[in-house]
């Protein structure tokens, strides 16, 4: 397949960390949505964008918690939101639309990981529900917000390695496994940048997806001691056993892909360690140490998912 998955060079890597991602941007002025920013490397991703001097509003599902994240973070307001609710997305976009202003930067950073099979909205998967649907269903209700030349990031995670779009059985209602369910909503938040850009570049708005790295954060909270330790992330004793990105780390290809002028005319595209990524080989099999898997940036698959998740959601800001 012809692909501009090829990395440019950026001077950058894998312990690259936020501040250094964005040293340089001035970003006074520019207002930024972040979702999920007052956890892990979403909180990392808005202290980077208001030391470059960024307004940042974080939707949470969890407010109380956000406040007391985000206790003396200048630039920053929080704002109720829970992506699996689709009248909760609704009611914070219509809340933020009545305001006037203009989004400058949008990322979509919530997200839950391999948890027990839950079920939201009308019996949807929720990691798909959330991940994906979610956003799906916030950038295009906020879009009218959304400014010429903007920017919009997707989160997504070498764990879209595990599974391409189930299209017969996406909502997993014949049997569940809560890492193929959380491959399939990672290579939905990928394919969801792919198309997002196709739509949006002739107004100047680019799309990107990424993986932030393997970070020990609150997002590993389904995992049991018992299958991390299986899995060889640690041992007995609760030690690492192979090197995790800090979250100033995990943040900073996140605040790269909002930010960076080397990005500038490209767009649709998958990151990692702060560069483009390369395609995976198209024999791999199982969790490769890098790359994007051809399935997750092909643009037919895209088209199709956008199609769907207008029609279950309800919205679509391009039909």
């Amino acid at each position: 397949m012809s692909t501009a998955q090829h990395k440019i060079g950026s001077g950058f890597g894998a312990t690259t960390t936020a501040a250094e991602a964005v040293a340089g941007a001035d970003l006074t002025g520019k207002l930024a949505v972040v979702t999920g920013g007052y956890s892990g490397i979403g909180l990392e991703a808005t202290r980077a964008l208001t030391g470059a001097g960024a307004h940042v509003v974080v939707p949470a599902r969890r407010r109380a918690t956000a406040e007391e994240a985000l206790s003396g973070v200048d630039n920053v307001e929080i704002e109720e939101l829970d992506l699996g609710d689709l009248d909760s997305v609704r009611a914070f976009a219509e809340r933020f639309l009545a305001s006037g202003r203009r989004i400058d930067l949008l990322i979509a950073n919530a997200g839950v990981m391999a948890c027990p099979e839950t079920r939201v909205g009308p019996g949807w998967e929720a990691q798909f529900a959330t991940n994906h649907l979610g956003h799906f269903a916030l950038v295009n209700r906020l879009w009218p917000a959304v400014a010429d030349g903007a920017r919009v990031v997707s989160l997504s995670s070498r764990g879209h390695h595990n599974s391409a779009m189930r299209w017969d059985d996406v909502q997993f209602e014949h049997g569940y496994d809560k890492w193929a369910a959380y491959g399939q909503a990672k290579t939905a938040n990928v394919l969801f940048a792919v198309r997002l850009d196709e739509l949006a570049a002739e107004q100047g708005v680019r799309a990107f997806a990424l993986h932030p790295g393997g970070i020990m954060t609150p997002l590993q909270r389904h995992l049991p001691k018992e299958e991390m330790i299986e899995r060889g992330w640690i041992d007995e004793a609760g030690n690492f056993l192979v090197q995790f990105k800090t979250p100033e780390q995990g943040a900073a290809t996140t605040v790269w892909a909002a930010t960076s002028p080397q990005l500038a005319g490209l767009g649709g595209l998958y990151l990692e360690d702060c560069d483009v990524a390369e395609l995976s080989p198209p024999d791999a099999e199982g969790m490769t140490e890098s790359g994007v898997r051809r399935y997750a940036v092909d643009r037919e698959e895209a088209r199709r998912l956008w199609t769907l998740s207008a029609e279950l959601t309800g919205v679509d800001a391009f039909a």
